[in-house]
């Protein structure tokens, strides 16, 4: 992920799936589909996080970039220490996406439209069921 002017800088998470999960660092989200960041000073400035709705899904390695990424230290120290808390939501928020495309309805219409309007998922179909069919969106 790149902006003209600078990378983004994201947490990868390698999975159980045929693909990597990348999760982009905000300065200012002000939603709850997101690890908030409580004790770095970005964050008590800012509302600072890890945003699982602009996730992003790479099936290709060859995408990762290995430079060095600037995260700032005390948001690095709090992400290590909840690591696995992030990790877990970070699963449950793409997974019961795909179980509500597939049509297994863990959460409702309404619950599923305030979670995934902006999401990046729907741009994921590709990767996430392999099929030429892939499923159309249904917002």
């Amino acid at each position: 992920l790149k902006k003209d002017s600078r990378p983004y800088t994201c947490l990868l998470l390698k999975t159980h799936y045929d693909f990597f999960i990348c999760i982009p660092f905000r300065t200012d989200i002000r939603h709850k589909y997101a690890y908030h960041f409580h004790s770095s000073r970005r964050a008590s400035a800012h509302h600072s996080g890890l945003d699982y709705t602009k996730m992003v899904l790479i099936s290709d390695a060859s995408f990762i970039d290995s430079a060095p990424a600037v995260v700032d230290q005390d948001e690095y120290v709090e992400l290590r220490s909840n690591i696995e808390k992030i990790c877990k939501k970070a699963l449950i928020y793409l997974e019961d996406y795909i179980a509500f495309i597939n049509g297994k309805h863990v959460i409702d219409s309404e619950e599923f439209f305030r979670r995934y309007r902006y999401s990046a998922l729907p741009c994921f179909h590709d990767i996430l069921f392999h099929s030429s069919q892939t499923p159309e969106f249904l917002l």
